[in-house]
């Protein structure tokens, strides 16, 4: 008997506590979709991406001039002078290779203008959550765009709408 009360009591403290913790949810694609400087952060991007990639491909256009130069004129040039033109070839297509990873790399110009262009977007999101958190006491707040194992949440817990409010973008 003793054994059972002591362990009804503990359900129910172990209930209370999970009851007091406080969730909230917030929809990250939403917030971005409805923050101009977003929209236009992602328009250059897109512009910076089109203008560097057709770079590279004028670069990787001329390499291939010059290996269908080189095959056409492979009959008349001189053990010498294919040697040279194949080096300049495989130099060529190092400059194209060496380009798009300068532009397109992990460490490249695009994914530095994006951090560049979307960090701050993203740290006044986090401040203004991190701020709503602290003053609404949420234990835990779950940014639905990422936590693909959410199949449904209650609207009551999303945040998102209050977030663009504080940030200065109605809905």
């Amino acid at each position: 008997m003793r054994k059972t009360v002591l362990l009804m009591f503990l359900l129910l403290a172990v209930g209370v506590t999970a009851n007091a913790q406080k969730f909230a949810l917030i929809d990250t694609e939403y917030i971005l979709k409805n923050i101009p400087a977003y929209d236009r952060a992602n328009e250059e991007l897109a512009q910076a991406s089109k203008k560097w990639q057709s770079e590279v491909e004028k670069i990787a256009e001329e390499a291939k001039t010059m290996y269908k130069n080189y095959q056409s004129q492979i009959a008349s040039l001189s053990e010498v002078q294919r040697g040279k033109k194949e080096e300049e070839i495989v130099a060529k297509e190092k400059s194209v290779s060496d380009l798009r990873r300068q532009y397109f790399g992990p460490e490249g110009e695009l994914y530095k203008k994006r951090e560049s262009l979307m960090q701050p977007i993203q740290d006044d999101i986090y401040d203004v959550v991190k701020e709503i958190a602290t003053e609404k006491g949420y234990a835990v707040v779950v940014d639905r765009a990422s936590a693909s194992s959410i199949i449904f949440a209650s609207p009551s817990i999303d945040i998102s709408n209050e977030v663009l409010a504080r940030l200065g973008y109605s809905n």
